[in-house]
């Protein structure tokens, strides 16, 4: 095998006031890029089938309220509400397969 060549980017920071030169790879160049949770939306934790819905949009709901059950790896996970507000809408339904950070609800 060949050696792999690593295209190294020269930079500089600056922390408190101090300036350092670094240089990275085009890798981190193109990495995912950091978001913030948006907490209006319920994001599947975990790869599973949703086994049921306990919420409809429209409804009011408080913080800890359950909104669903999930099967995953043989344990069902009552997924609740991490704040309150009304359900905008539910975007699976009961029997589905889901995937690791696939939208399940989302609020208004």
């Amino acid at each position: 095998m060949g050696d792999a060549i690593i295209t190294r980017v020269p930079t500089t920071l600056e922390i408190d006031d101090t300036v350092f030169e670094t240089a990275y790879t085009r890798k981190f160049e193109k990495r995912t890029r950091y978001a913030p949770r948006d907490p209006r939306k319920v994001l599947c934790f975990i790869p599973g089938v949703v086994l049921k819905i306990h919420v409809t949009p429209g409804r009011k709901i408080g913080r800890g309220d359950h909104l669903l059950v999930l099967e995953a790896m043989k344990m069902r996970n009552d997924i609740s509400s991490p704040e309150g507000g009304t359900v905008k809408q539910v975007h699976v339904v009961v029997g589905q397969m889901v995937t690791k950070g696939q939208l399940l609800i989302e609020f208004e």
